[in-house]
């Protein structure tokens, strides 16, 4: 399982929120450069990085900060955050991004997205299904759509999509622990019947990133055993609770 800190951006600098509420903006760092080096410098190899003012303006603003970090570390970096346009994609990429996260454009302009799939591959679109009581919520979760969880997921796996980052809004930013159960109930309906090879059947499944709520060392075990693909980690980190030290040891 993947190990992926997250860092969200404000201004261009480092916070957390809960719930994706910005009145609740914690900034941990004013360079998300430093923070992205002592990930790197732990031996991470992955990042989630999220542009909230892009979430909220509705097209990419922080590209200078992933063009920074994408430049100066290693890390591979998927980003997201107010991703709507052909240009938006583009300029992400262009940026320094090696896999992009859409999740209100998935929504509202299914059409754009599917193209998106198309174009660049599942390999660089990961879809977000960020869920708020299992509906999915958008445009920076300051909305909520009437579109059902799983079956939006499993809608975007028959057009293409591997990748799938799952938020529970309830749970975000909170550390009272991820939501096992509602990613247990993905994995098994979104895990298309096949009947030859496991092989096979690993390909036709989705690769779930879980997201929100991780608060403790012990939860990562869990959410490997459940199958999930990767984990995004982030106020955890920042407030101590799984320090980097700890994470080697899954590395």
């Amino acid at each position: 399982m993947r190990i992926i800190p997250a860092i969200d951006i404000i201004d261009g600098k480092c916070v957390r929120l809960s719930k994706g509420d910005y009145n609740t903006k914690k900034i941990y760092n004013e360079s998300p450069l430093e923070v992205a080096k002592q990930f790197e410098d732990a031996g991470i190899q992955y990042l989630h990085m999220v542009d909230l003012d892009g979430a909220k303006a509705k097209h990419i603003v922080n590209y200078k900060v992933l063009e920074q970090m994408a430049t100066q570390t290693n890390l591979q970096i998927d980003f997201g955050g107010g991703l709507k346009t052909d240009e938006d994609l583009h300029v992400a990429f262009e940026s320094g991004a090696k896999q992009i996260t859409g999740g209100s454009i998935a929504v509202k302009n299914p059409e754009t997205f599917t193209k998106w799939i198309q174009k660049y591959g599942s390999q660089k679109i990961i879809l977000g299904a960020d869920a708020m009581d299992e509906k999915i919520a958008i445009s920076g979760w300051q909305e909520e759509s009437t579109e059902e969880l799983i079956p939006f997921i499993q809608k975007y796996q028959q057009k293409g999509i591997q990748y799938v980052i799952c938020t529970d809004i309830a749970k975000d930013g909170m550390l009272e622990g991820p939501s096992f159960d509602l990613y247990e109930k993905i994995l098994k309906n979104c895990t298309q019947n096949v009947t030859s090879s496991a092989v096979e059947m690993q390909s036709n499944s989705i690769k779930l990133i879980a997201s929100g709520g991780i608060s403790t060392f012990d939860e990562l075990p869990k959410l490997k055993e459940l199958g999930c693909e990767g984990v995004i980690i982030g106020k955890a980190i920042y407030e101590n609770r799984i320090s980097l030290k700890q994470l080697e040891t899954l590395l």
